[in-house]
């Protein structure tokens, strides 16, 4: 029983980072408050299944993951992207591009990735980061990213071509660069 307390004591503290997390991919509280209920409801009705191989709070997000993943599904609708929200984009393109198409300035050496992506002050900053890139962006990059949703599979669900989903993938990865370049590997 007291180990029964503590795993709910854990997983209430993970919940504010977890409400975050569905909130950041699926923009919507309603939906998002519902995938982490079930996430948490999942996990106590069988604790018995952390089998301990990692920490709980990667456990955790896993199943998160794909409660995420069974919402987006569920969705009958096919929602159209606008992507009108990315006024600038011509402007970062082209600061951080010659006319000839060679980079301005070579991206800096980002130490060893390995002992960066394990830090949590990164994900920290990854987070604000993906708060900050406009909403549709952020949730065509977080499919096909983090939920691993295939081409096919977000083009159908968000109502893309192929070619406006890889274009909206390299906006999301030239800001995202632009802001951890920024934000946490110092450079100006």
């Amino acid at each position: 029983m007291t180990s029964l307390i503590d795993l709910h004591q854990q997983l209430e503290g993970m919940r504010p980072a977890l409400l975050r997390f569905a909130l950041l991919q699926l923009r919507n509280e309603n939906a998002a408050e519902d995938a982490v209920q079930e996430t948490l409801l999942a996990v106590l009705e069988k604790p018995d299944s952390f089998a301990g191989q990692s920490s709980l709070r990667t456990y955790v997000t896993g199943i998160l993951k794909f409660k995420i993943i069974d919402h987006i599904r569920s969705l009958k609708r096919e929602v159209a992207l606008d992507t009108s929200d990315d006024e600038s984009e011509t402007d970062l393109i082209d600061s951080l591009f010659k006319a000839n198409g060679h980079t301005v300035n070579m991206p800096a050496a980002w130490g060893e990735p390995e002992s960066t992506l394990q830090q949590k002050d990164f994900f920290r900053v990854l987070e604000i980061c993906l708060e900050n890139l406009p909403e549709k962006t952020a949730r065509v990059f977080m499919m096909r990213e983090w939920l691993e949703l295939d081409t096919e599979e977000i083009c159908k669900e968000l109502g893309l071509t192929t070619s406006n989903l890889w274009v909206v993938l390299y906006r999301a990865r030239l800001r995202l660069r632009e802001c951890l370049d920024l934000n946490w590997f110092g450079n100006h």
